[in-house]
């Protein structure tokens, strides 16, 4: 019998291949089940304006009627809506090729030719639209409901009836449509929340997200558990409340492309509060908040404007002495706590800061 028809034989084969591929296979699984799409390039064309008509009337008893030529109608537009239940785009990923309907030629009897079919395109809140060429911000989708075009169709062409004159009783042309408006385009979602989470992976951001909100991310003792942003709403006093954002751990030279961080950055440039995360088990708490921070002010300067506060996490692996030698090596000037999204410990004081640092 060939030894490739041996189990005892191929079972080792098969677990060192495995071995050897195994994050291959693993990131290749957890992209194919994530929903989350927050960047698509697509291809949208508007509809060319119809033409319009050079008809001269003619009837039994009107051998030579004047012009009466209609209006071309107008091409259709793309337009991006705004839709609050909206959180992804994940249904305009395989969508690569946007074209609306052409308008209609005008007719004779001044008949004004139908405007083409506009094609709207739903977006979440926050999604950004650029020029994929020159990467220029055309517009930003801020409300619930709001309408913007993105290709503007091609107006309708003037029938021979707009250009009579007392000199020219019978004009015989009449203006051709113009043309719609195509290009590439990148829609870009950039999540909106009032407090962001910043901390390198397994600093406890989705713990805490998890007993703070009724968010329920994957939470586990290894790095980058988190590999899309997760949104939760922190219930206040007097049924008030505010939205957090986790997004996937920063690693020194993020905003070189290291990790996986600096595909979500963007998603806290709208924050108005981050909430810098250290673990207690770090070397120099210190220093890793100055990295947290140089990597955000690579990414984009403007970030460091944004009020911060600073979490030292998992309290609950420290005592009281331990704490008492950390807490004069802090940053100065932010507001800083100790937590632990374990046992509690913490919480109530840091929903207060925040609280604070977003009404300020």
């Amino acid at each position: 019998m060939p030894q490739y028809t041996n189990f005892a034989y191929i079972i080792p084969k098969i677990r060192k291949f495995a071995t050897w591929n195994a994050s291959i296979i693993l990131r290749q699984l957890i992209m194919a089940e994530s929903n989350f799409i927050d960047y698509v390039k697509i291809f949208c064309a508007s509809g060319h304006g119809g033409a319009g008509s050079a008809h001269l009337h003619r009837a039994k008893y009107v051998p030579k009627g004047g012009p009466d030529g209609g209006d071309g109608g107008r091409g259709g537009h793309i337009i991006l809506k705004a839709n609050p239940q909206f959180w992804t785009l994940i249904h305009l990923k395989y969508r690569k090729h946007v074209k609306a309907d052409d308008g209609g030629k005008g007719e004779g009897g001044l008949r004004t030719g139908k405007n083409g079919e506009d094609i709207i395109l739903e977006v979440p809140v926050g999604t950004v639209a650029k020029d994929a060429e020159t990467e220029e911000v055309l517009f930003e989708m801020m409300e619930p409901g709001e309408q913007r075009i993105l290709c503007k169709g091609g107006r309708g062409g003037l029938g021979n009836n707009n250009f009579k004159s007392a000199t020219n009783q019978t004009p015989r042309y009449a203006q051709p449509g113009e043309d719609g408006e195509e290009g590439w385009f990148i829609l870009e979602l950039k999540l909106l929340a009032d407090v962001g989470l910043v901390g390198f992976p397994n600093a406890g951001k989705s713990t805490l997200l998890a007993a703070v909100t009724a968010a329920k991310p994957k939470i586990a003792n290894y790095a980058f558990t988190t590999l899309e942003p997760n949104l939760g709403i922190v219930r206040y006093y007097d049924d008030r409340s505010f939205v957090m954002a986790d997004i996937p751990g920063i690693i020194e030279g993020a905003h070189e492309g290291k990790g996986i961080g600096i595909r979500f950055l963007r998603h806290i440039e709208r924050n108005s509060v981050l909430l810098f995360m250290v673990s207690a088990e770090e070397d120099d708490i210190a220093a890793g908040y100055r990295t947290l921070l140089h990597e955000l002010e690579e990414y984009n300067p403007e970030l460091l404007d944004k009020q911060r506060v600073l979490a030292v996490t998992k309290k609950d692996l420290i005592d009281k002495e331990i704490e008492a030698e950390i807490e004069p090596t802090l940053p100065e000037g932010i507001p800083h706590i100790f937590i632990s999204s374990v046992s509690g410990e913490g919480l109530k004081e840091l929903k207060d800061m925040l609280w604070t640092a977003l009404q300020s």
